[in-house]
């Protein structure tokens, strides 16, 4: 196989959503969603390895503050099944790495496939495993009935809110995800990739607010081709914790989901977030499979 590397532009989308449907199946990832990014996520770079028209691996890098002191920089890297062996996984990884010292990176952090070749790529790479992953889905023909809220709070849909109600309260949870995967972009970057994202359904991503104030929310995004949802983000803001309302959330946003011909729903989640991890049971979520967060001294 003779392939390159080289940057992703918005005509690769397709080429591109065949890599994550290859490697990650129960994502939502379209090719609608990713030409979007290509165009608009000025916050991260993407790399891509072809073979003459084909996408045959996929690496990103989260670009760091400016003024950040080598800081710990997100990375992905993604090969096929059927591509693998072939040297795209290690030129990926090595094109990314030189890019991230160039950034000033004093780490990197990846997410690693929990299967034994997986891991022993990355370690050969000088990446140390960390945090287990779950990867958990549920059959939404089973869904349970949608909680109310507690006395006071109300239920939204994101189609009755303002994208900088939700903003404010998806700052408040992302950073504190154990897994440090959760991060994102400023604002305006923020509004033209994840709330212009064609794959979010706005009716099926449900908020509680106290007043104008999001205090819980998940983010839903789905492929009615194949009838499946993926829980992009779900977070209560810390003062509102402790309530029960990602219980409120989630049951409306999969009730709603079932109602609208959805058949599956899924979602990944740090394996140490108990909190989490426990509603996801009451909704009948069963683990499906699982992967490793891994970090890299540069």
């Amino acid at each position: 196989m003779v392939f390159e590397i080289r940057t992703a532009r918005p005509e690769d989308a397709v080429g591109v959503a065949r890599v994550w449907a290859a490697v990650m199946p129960q994502l939502v990832k379209t090719a609608r969603a990713i030409e979007l990014q290509l165009r608009h996520a000025h916050s991260q770079e993407v790399l891509i390895a072809v073979d003459g028209p084909d996408v045959v691996g996929y690496a990103n890098i989260y670009l760091p503050p400016p003024d950040a002191s080598a800081p710990r920089v997100r990375v992905t890297i993604q090969v096929p099944p059927e591509y693998r062996k072939r040297g795209i996984g290690s030129a990926l990884t090595d094109t990314i790495t030189e890019r991230a010292v160039e950034l000033g990176a004093g780490r990197l952090l990846v997410v690693v496939a929990d299967d034994p070749e997986s891991k022993t790529f990355a370690d050969k790479r000088g990446f140390a495993i960390g945090r287990r992953m779950s990867h958990s889905a549920a059959d939404l023909t089973a869904a349970r009935e949608p909680l109310a809220p507690p006395e006071g709070l109300r239920v939204a849909t994101y189609d009755a809110l303002d994208p900088r109600q939700l903003y404010d309260a998806e700052v408040q949870v992302r950073d504190d995800d154990p897994s440090g995967l959760s991060g994102g972009p400023a604002y305006e970057e923020w509004v033209r990739t994840s709330w212009d994202n064609p794959d979010i359904r706005y009716d099926l991503s449900i908020a509680v607010l106290d007043g104008d104030q999001v205090l819980s929310f998940v983010t839903t995004t789905a492929d009615p081709d194949r009838q499946v949802i993926w829980s992009n983000l779900t977070g209560t803001i810390p003062s509102a914790r402790g309530r029960g309302l990602a219980k409120v959330v989630k049951s409306v946003a999969l009730a709603r989901a079932r109602d609208a011909g959805f058949t599956v729903a899924s979602t990944g989640n740090d394996a140490a977030n108990e909190p989490m991890l426990a509603v996801n049971r009451w909704l009948g979520y069963q683990q499906t499979s699982g992967a490793w967060t891994a970090e890299k001294p540069l």
